[in-house]
């Protein structure tokens, strides 16, 4: 649990054993934790350097309040990753002054194969600061969504991740269920007819775009730095994001509205919804034979309204009739 503090997992027992034991000799320790006397001695010497043990004249040893131990443990750790994080800039902006000066060669990067590309997709990612966007089409070479660790560790940093789908990729097993948790953890969604690449990029710094397949058969793709390509590729996202339709959860977050919210036209149960109302049928019996609740069914009318470009039920109906968005009422359905 500490190693992230630079404690080895020997010092993290050492130190949660004086925590009930104070005033213990390294004998004692070292007999209870099952650890040679010259481990718990190295032990006890690490955690008293660092400030976290207490150790008397008498050679016995207690834990430091852990609130003010490990609080100033934690305070230094988080300086010094400000200074790495300092120290990163700089260091990019000198690889970026570098690279604009420099060949062909520094402003792009070859990678191939599924391992390769599928640790630069995670890297790309993981070097974001401020934003994401990607262009999600199937199939998925490297690194199906499911799989993408690298998403939620950014997500929890603030990166704002902005994706857009292909829109065949909604029919691809387990995807609607992948983009509701994403929906539910922030990303923004956006579905296009048709993508004309992959694409991921991280600021305005690094573009990766994978390719179908190298020479040589494999998956490959190309990894970009700072440079005119990487701001087409920049525009790119930007033109295609201001046309694709929005996914959003509605208000229920039923999956089935969430897709058919970026079709065009009615679903098999819009059309059955509106076969029922033009045959007659109550909202109450229409809700009863579909099995929908009164709000979804309501919801469903509104957006076949808005779809229709109609403020009325009657001009709806007329819409519908005229447009075929109907279909015949099947036997026991009213």
């Amino acid at each position: 649990m500490l190693d992230v503090l630079g404690l080895e997992p020997d010092d993290e027992r050492v130190y949660r054993a004086l925590l009930g034991r104070p005033h213990s000799t390294a004998t004692l320790l070292a007999d209870l934790l099952a650890l040679t006397r010259a481990r718990a001695d190295k032990s006890l010497s690490r955690l008293v350097a660092w400030g976290l043990v207490i150790s008397s004249a008498e050679e016995r040893f207690a834990a430091a309040p852990p609130a003010m131990a490990l609080g100033a443990l934690i305070s230094q750790r988080r300086d010094g990753l400000r200074a790495a994080e300092h120290a990163m800039v700089t260091f990019a902006e000198e690889h970026r002054a570098a690279t604009t000066a420099g060949s062909i060669d520094d402003l792009i990067e070859v990678v191939t194969g599924a391992d390769a590309i599928r640790h630069r997709y995670l890297q790309v990612q993981q070097a974001a600061r401020t934003q994401v966007r990607t262009f999600i089409t199937a199939p998925f070479v490297a690194l199906p969504p499911e799989e993408n660790t690298a998403e939620p560790v950014a997500l929890g940093r603030g990166v704002q991740f902005r994706a857009v789908l292909d829109r065949a990729v909604l029919s691809e097993p387990g995807i609607v269920h992948d983009a509701i948790d994403s929906l539910r953890n922030g990303v923004l969604l956006r579905v296009a007819d048709q993508l004309p690449m992959k694409l991921m990029l991280a600021d305005a710094d690094l573009g990766l775009v994978p390719l179908a397949t190298t020479p040589s058969g494999g998956p490959g793709a190309v990894l970009l730095h700072r440079s005119g390509l990487l701001d087409a590729m920049d525009t790119l996202f930007e033109n295609v994001w201001a046309t694709a339709k929005p996914l959003a959860l509605s208000s229920d977050e039923e999956a089935d509205v969430t897709v058919e919210r970026v079709r065009e036209g009615p679903t098999a149960l819009d059309q059955r919804i509106l076969a029922l109302l033009l045959a007659g049928a109550t909202d109450p019996t229409v809700a009863t034979q579909l099995g929908l609740s009164p709000r979804t069914l309501h919801r469903r009318l509104r957006r076949l309204m808005d779809l229709a470009g109609v403020r009325t039920r009657m001009q709806l109906g007329g819409h519908a009739v005229r447009h075929g968005w109907t279909e015949p009422v099947k036997p026991g359905q009213t």
